[in-house]
């Protein structure tokens, strides 16, 4: 599995497309994070999605960090998750890949490994963005930086690699189901800018089953986890709608799911 994993990742490393990727994540966050917050704060905005100096503080930055995965750097993850499975269907190299020895379950085995290696990249650079922002925002304010708990970062960070690495997942089942690339990316970003959010803002205020259900689609339950762990209500997709246990188990859910069925329909199916 490792020759498979390193065989991936360095394919991957050398795509400037994921370092694209990467690169649109920190900037969302910094601009959603903290810019746009502490130009709202230093205007003196008192609206009812204004953010107190507090939230901006090194004590609060990793709930900030985790706060974008659930919707659109989730997207961004997501996007990550197809461009690895279904580039070789566009490329064509599938067939080239598996000439040379290894078995379907072992390169997709590599790939997964690679994505969550990846999504792992992803919240540490988020994180230390974050805790950079932080610290100058409290700088410039005269702000004691006092620091979370480690324990903390780190409940923070396996959240938001969990969080991340389920909507990768998600793109490589909908990558291999379709053999494609541009409609996976399509469906997926509509499901998580659109329908979810017409799911929680629309449906289910008017239907009781519907809100009942919701905590147990993986928007909401992601959103549910960030919430527990610190991420900002003011955040698109952030709310607490379940337990943190319950939210763990349904993101693993999804995460063993898509995985399953893209290892089921890559291993069954022929590859024309």
């Amino acid at each position: 599995m490792w020759p498979d994993i390193r065989a991936e990742a360095t394919v991957q490393l050398r795509r400037p497309a994921n370092w694209l990727l990467l690169a649109t994540a920190a900037a969302l966050n910094l601009t959603f994070g903290y810019a746009i917050p502490y130009t709202g704060y230093r205007g003196g905005s008192g609206g009812p999605g204004a953010v107190t100096l507090d939230r901006l503080l090194p004590a609060n930055f990793a709930g900030v960090a985790i706060g974008g995965l659930p919707v659109f750097i989730g997207a961004l993850a997501l996007i990550f998750g197809v461009l690895v499975a279904g580039s070789d269907y566009g490329w064509q190299t599938w067939k080239t890949l598996l000439v040379q020895r290894p078995s379907r379950a072992a390169v997709l085995a590599g790939k997964l490994g690679t994505i969550a290696g990846g999504v792992l990249l992803l919240v540490v650079t988020l994180l230390a963005f974050c805790a950079l922002a932080s610290v100058i925002i409290a700088s410039v304010e005269g702000a004691r930086a006092a620091w979370p708990p480690a324990l903390e970062v780190l409940a923070d960070l396996g959240a938001g690699w969990l969080i991340g690495f389920m909507w990768a997942t998600v793109g490589v089942a909908l990558a291999i189901g379709m053999r494609a690339v541009a409609l996976p990316v399509g469906i997926g970003l509509v499901w998580m800018l659109a329908i979810q959010n017409l799911i929680t803002g629309l449906a289910a205020p008017l239907l009781g089953w519907v809100d009942a259900a919701q905590e147990f689609l993986p928007g909401p339950a992601a959103g549910s986890l960030a919430a527990t762990l610190g991420a900002g209500s003011n955040t698109p997709g952030i709310a607490e709608l379940s337990g943190q246990l319950e939210s763990v188990l349904v993101l693993i859910a999804y995460l063993v799911v898509s995985a399953t069925g893209a290892m089921a329909l890559l291993a069954r199916r022929d590859l024309t």
